[in-house]
């Protein structure tokens, strides 16, 4: 290539650097001018004045702010000193406002407007939303927002202002006498069914929505209410009505807390309301008294008693040996602390909780028998009660004389959960069978119903229940009143550790107590007597 050529080819490239040069720098200035694409509807292009759109946008995030001192408003000092007396007067814990619409301004207007979304956040998760409006006006030639009271809320006119009250919220859930369980003053109130009764009341018309705990009203220069723009009491529905006791719940949960082990109370109606449903934290965070399966002990000699009843060819009264061991098939039973009482009724050999008695009556029934007794009681049924899952028991025919003879008193395969033991006392005092409800106006659907004993053996048990709280194991109980009861005590595991049990009823209450690894039913005698004078 010649030199002449070569020359000629770079200065041309040159120009075209220039040239390119030249294009982006015009351009990156037009773009300089244009608004920023983020302004909003109603943004006008082609001028380098801040639009309606972009000025409602940055007056409405000093809004949020609480400071209008430096917003794009033709009143500053007025505007700030508005919003912080509405501020000072309603205490919000946050402030939230989002740009609605703006309307598309022609270049040659002088006013428009724009809406708003307003949301004012309140101690206790109240939320009170409205929509507002802001008139923007144009001043020495930029967009402004005219202040007036109305800005902060529209129904809001000069000389008046806003003010806040507490309201006492309505209960979301409601106990038989109409006392808060959810929402209200309900803290504390049945710990472990609050994601159930919470969960029911928001499927059910009238549950919905939490309740506000504060009124906005806007007043006038004498303090005097003209309107309540928030929180009226219409706004919270009927609460739904719990079968729970408010004063029964509350006795349940003081006596479990004061204990360091896992410790659970259920307690109910002999018509079959749940009166409490109380764990403490030991006891974790499922609802154990609820579907928790567990071997009963002696407690299950309640069902023991009512087989040997009917099938058995034995009365309350007819004499029985209670050696302090005895092997019984290849089973080897000992009575607690290796206690002796030669012959005596069954009904004492129940209130004593003698193992060797009642292992012996359970290997002499039908291999279905303990099973058909347990079932008498309600320990086999199966109900769908709304919000809750449960279980009542396990109790499958034997299938050997062995096993029959640890059902017998409450070991092996037998299972009962804390719900189906009061069920079984409920069952035991009422005479009949027992549904289990939570709700007044919601039924609890029975998968698998039952019959409950004939009346006379629940005649005889009652008897030898009573004997226990009076005579028996349970003795510590004959100052809490006429409690009917069984103790229990059920190793699990490998043997070393025990749960310890009391089961009952006084009057028209039935209840569980279980105490996870205490060792001895004693604790949970204790426990019992702390609930019912509670």
């Amino acid at each position: 290539m010649s030199p002449g050529r070569k020359r000629g080819i770079l200065i041309g490239a040159a120009l075209a650097v220039v040239a390119i040069v030249v294009a982006a720098v015009v351009l990156l200035v037009k773009e300089d001018q244009a608004p920023a694409a983020t302004g909003g509807p109603g943004e006008p292009t082609g001028t380098a004045q801040e639009s309606p759109a972009r000025v409602a946008a940055r007056f409405l995030r000093q809004f949020e702010a609480g400071d209008l001192n430096t917003a794009p408003v033709d009143d500053p000092p007025a505007a700030t000193a508005a919003l912080s007396a509405a501020r000072g007067a309603l205490t919000p814990t946050a402030v939230e406002a989002a740009l609605g619409e703006v309307p598309t301004t022609p270049g040659e207007a002088t006013s428009t407007s724009a809406t708003f979304h307003a949301s004012w956040t309140f101690k206790g998760t109240s939320v009170w939303k409205y929509e507002g409006k802001l008139d923007l006006v144009r001043n020495a030639g930029k967009w402004v927002v005219r202040w007036a009271m109305s800005v902060i809320h529209p129904k809001l006119e000069a000389d008046q202002w806003l003010s806040v009250a507490p309201v006492s919220a309505k209960p979301v859930v409601a106990d038989r006498e109409g006392k808060a369980l959810v929402g209200g003053d309900a803290a504390g109130v049945a710990p472990i069914l609050q994601g159930a009764l919470s969960k029911v009341a928001s499927e059910q018309n009238g549950g919905t929505g939490t309740p506000a705990t504060v009124t906005v009203s806007r007043v006038d220069a004498s303090g005097k209410p003209v309107e309540t723009l928030f929180g009226q009491a219409e706004e919270a529905g009927q609460p739904l009505v719990s079968t729970l006791s408010v004063a029964s719940q509350s006795a349940a949960q003081k006596a479990v807390d004061g204990l360091q082990g896992s410790a659970i109370i259920v307690a109910m109606k002999t018509s079959g309301d749940l009166l409490a449903v109380a764990q403490n934290a030991a006891a974790g965070n499922q609802p154990k008294a609820l579907s928790g399966l567990y071997a009963p002990g002696s407690a299950f000699k309640i069902a023991t008693a009512t087989a040997a009843l009917q099938q058995g060819g034995v009365s309350a009264d007819s004499p029985m040996a209670c050696p302090g061991s005895e092997q019984i098939r290849t089973r080897t039973l000992m009575n607690e602390n290796g206690f002796d009482l030669g012959t005596v009724s069954l009904k004492t050999a129940f209130a004593a909780s003698c193992n060797t008695t009642f292992g012996r009556l359970a290997g002499q029934l039908p291999a279905d028998g303990l099973a058909k007794a347990a079932s008498q009681l309600g320990l086999n049924a199966d109900f769908e009660i709304p919000g809750l899952a449960t279980e009542t028991g396990k109790v499958e025919p034997s299938s050997s004389a062995d096993e029959q003879v640890e059902a017998g008193i409450g070991q092996g395969k037998v299972q009962v959960s804390p719900l189906g033991a009061a069920l079984m006392a409920a069952t035991v005092a009422t005479g009949k069978p027992v549904v289990p409800k939570l709700w007044q106006g919601l039924e609890t659907n029975v998968n698998a119903g039952y019959q409950a004993p004939p009346a006379g053996v629940l005649n005889q048990v009652r008897a030898m229940m009573r004997e226990v709280c009076t005579t028996g194991t349970a003795k510590a109980l004959k100052g809490s009143g006429n409690v009917f009861g069984k103790t229990g005590t059920a190793q699990f595991g490998s043997g070393a550790d025990a749960n310890g049990w009391f089961v009952g009823y006084r009057g028209d209450v039935a209840f569980a107590v279980m105490l996870e690894g205490a060792n001895d039913s004693e604790p949970a005698v204790q426990l019992a007597a702390r609930f019912l004078a509670g």
